[in-house]
């Protein structure tokens, strides 16, 4: 890679730091440690820009990387997975009763994601929030795409009951159906 083709992924590499971060919370559920992942795969990314191939999506590429120093992380110090859940409502801002209503219900379901197994909140993460493709998901996983599919399946039948378990207890505050 030359001089400006690191430049590039340097100059680039901001844009992608929110996205790192969220994956990095995704992984390790502990702010401090999502922080520490996204400094290391910026230094690694930096030192390896030379590895990195022009014309492919750099996102990728980070994610990647990110992956890995989490992979290595957990072999080495296998008691931080786990550790320091981080509460939904800490990141909610809450403005009127549409929005504290959407709070909870965000609330609930980053709650629940954060309850799911690695893998699950992994391939949540990056299928919904992060805009990959269940094939893309599945190549970045290393899993076939029915395994996206399954993992995402489940999810969403794990979260489903969450929206009727608001719009029972909004029926409830509104006085709706007591039985009479």
């Amino acid at each position: 890679m030359s001089r400006t083709d690191h430049d590039a992924v340097k100059a680039d590499l901001a844009l992608h730091l929110e996205a790192l971060w969220r994956y990095g919370l995704v992984l390790s559920r502990n702010r401090d440690t999502a922080e520490d992942l996204v400094q290391a795969t910026c230094v690694r990314a930096l030192e390896r820009s030379h590895q990195f191939l022009p014309g492919t999506r750099l996102d990728r590429w980070l994610f990647a990387i990110q992956r890995s120093i989490w992979i290595n992380e957990l072999r080495s110090q296998r008691v931080r997975q786990g550790a320091g859940i981080v509460d939904a409502e800490i990141a909610l801002v809450v403005d009127g009763r549409h929005e504290i209503e959407t709070n909870i219900l965000a609330s609930q379901v980053l709650r629940e994601i954060g309850k799911l197994a690695e893998a699950q909140r992994e391939t949540v993460l990056l299928v919904y929030a992060e805009g990959f493709s269940y094939r893309e998901a599945a190549e970045f996983l290393g899993v076939p795409i029915g395994t996206v599919m399954s993992r995402l399946a489940t999810v969403r039948e794990r979260l489903g009951g969450l929206s009727d378990a608001t719009e029972r207890r909004e029926e409830t505050e509104r006085g709706g159906d007591d039985g009479h």
